[in-house]
């Protein structure tokens, strides 16, 4: 395999992961991926913003997630969060 392919492969398999957790499960918590995967959606912003910052693409921690989530993260996560706590 060359690498502009193997590139690609793996472009398309986080762009699989985002869209499983971002459309398919938002129902998962944050706090349910970092106990489990010791990952959560903000790792991976995190790691796309340090991906592009390695390419010399400044992007600060909100527009990084604006970027990963579709959405300001705020707004995201007013849609998503399950309060644990309340019936």
């Amino acid at each position: 395999m060359d690498e502009q392919t193997r590139i690609e492969i793996e472009a398309a398999a986080f762009r699989r992961l985002r869209r499983h957790l971002m459309e398919d499960r938002p129902d998962v918590q944050n706090i349910d991926l970092m106990n489990l995967a010791g990952f959560c959606r903000n790792c991976l912003s995190r790691w796309y913003q340090e991906a592009a910052a390695d390419r010399g693409i400044a992007l600060d921690k909100d527009a990084a997630r604006e970027v990963f989530y579709g959405m300001p993260y705020g707004e995201w996560r007013a849609r998503n969060f399950r309060c644990r706590h309340s019936s």
